[in-house]
């Protein structure tokens, strides 16, 4: 639907489009209650022409341009309950949302809906803003995997059980964990834990549920964090991974329970097995893939905590999720279910992410 003067307004908009009055109050991308449900959101870009682009939730959107202006401009009809990560496109370069100042590293932003439930210790940092970083790493040279990485380490509230976080990178340089898990401990709303920020260089072959992960992990890794001299509980560790780390995850509580008995999986790629990455659709084989399979064969779980959440905007994951949600529970598991607002997107996973970790530590 093609915007009018008028409609511009009723986003809160004054002035002409692409005057400078215009400009000057543009902020995050604004929404107004659609007809039949949902909400029509408004994005804007200054400039020349542009796409805007979802995180996994929807197609890429041509933006228009308002008369001979500067103004380019998307309404974009959105589902009630959602939390996206969005990038503009503009001549071949990826920008963030200079008007949001929700920002998902230096060129992502983080809109949301007005009805999307509120996520309390993740403070809204702009696309500009250095991320803060913990002071003590760690230099990883893994025999069983190859290669050097940086690992780093900080010790929320002070330290006390270790909290593995699978693509660390993404929750260090991508959205603030550090901050969002110290807000949480100061709060009361978390026990003081260890974060162990754990980079991956591949992450197909590292997390396709194969064993030399979390042997790495125990045999390398741990032993790293406990010389750091940080109080590192690895008796109560959790990990926490998302998509295919949220598979690994469980496929490590499946085979390491010694090492894994506390798990938080957000939007767990349930769908894979041998072979289902190289298919023309990954996620049409059998329900729940090689992790439903291992359950079936009377694996006994008595001693896992494990919460699983998956968006609720993910339509086809959620049959997979919910089939080893239920497994896993009929093994023995203490299961915690829920469901974010998003799609496949850790914009909106981030407060399962810290609400689950807290309840995997009991």
């Amino acid at each position: 639907m093609r915007l009018t003067e008028d409609v511009f307004g009723a986003y809160g908009l004054p002035g002409e489009p692409g005057s400078e009055a215009f400009w000057a109050a543009v902020g995050a991308p604004a929404s107004v209650p659609a007809e039949g449900g949902g909400w029509a959101t408004l994005f804007l870009w200054r400039g020349s022409a542009a796409s805007l682009v979802f995180e996994s939730w929807s197609e890429p959107v041509a933006l228009r341009r308002w008369a001979d202006t500067d103004c380019w401009y998307a309404q974009v009809r959105m589902p009630p309950r959602l939390r996206v990560t969005y990038r503009f496109l503009a001549k071949g370069a990826e920008s963030a949302d200079p008007f949001n100042p929700a920002g998902a590293g230096g060129d992502r932003s983080v809109a949301a809906t007005p009805d999307a439930p509120a996520q309390p210790y993740w403070p809204a940092l702009g696309a500009d803003q250095v991320l803060p970083l913990p002071r003590t790493r760690v230099r990883w040279t893994s025999e069983r995997l190859g290669g050097r990485r940086t690992v780093r380490v900080h010790p929320a509230g002070g330290g006390g059980p270790v909290v593995l976080l699978l693509d660390g990178d993404d929750w260090l340089y991508l959205h603030p964990a550090v901050a969002a898990f110290d807000a949480a401990v100061a709060a009361g709303a978390m026990a003081p834990v260890t974060l162990v920020f754990v980079p991956t260089r591949d992450r197909e072959a590292e997390f396709g549920c194969r064993p030399e992960l979390w042997r790495a992990v125990r045999d390398e890794l741990l032993p790293l964090v406990a010389d750091t001299g940080l109080p590192a509980d690895q008796e109560r560790l959790v990990v926490a991974g998302q998509s295919l780390g949220g598979l690994s995850a469980m496929y490590a509580a499946l085979e390491f329970p010694d090492l894994v008995s506390r798990i938080a999986c957000q939007s767990p790629s349930f769908w894979w097995a041998p072979g289902a990455p190289d298919l023309a659709d990954p996620l049409g084989g059998p329900l729940g893939g090689a992790v439903a399979a291992r359950l079936r064969e009377r694996v006994d779980l008595s001693g896992l905590r494990v919460a699983f959440d998956v968006g609720e905007h993910e339509t086809r994951m959620l049959p997979h999720c919910a089939l080893v949600e239920t497994l896993a529970a009929q093994a023995g598991a203490t299961v915690r279910v829920s469901r974010s607002p998003s799609a496949h997107d850790r914009a909106g996973w981030r407060h399962a992410l810290l609400r689950d970790v807290a309840w995997a530590l009991g």
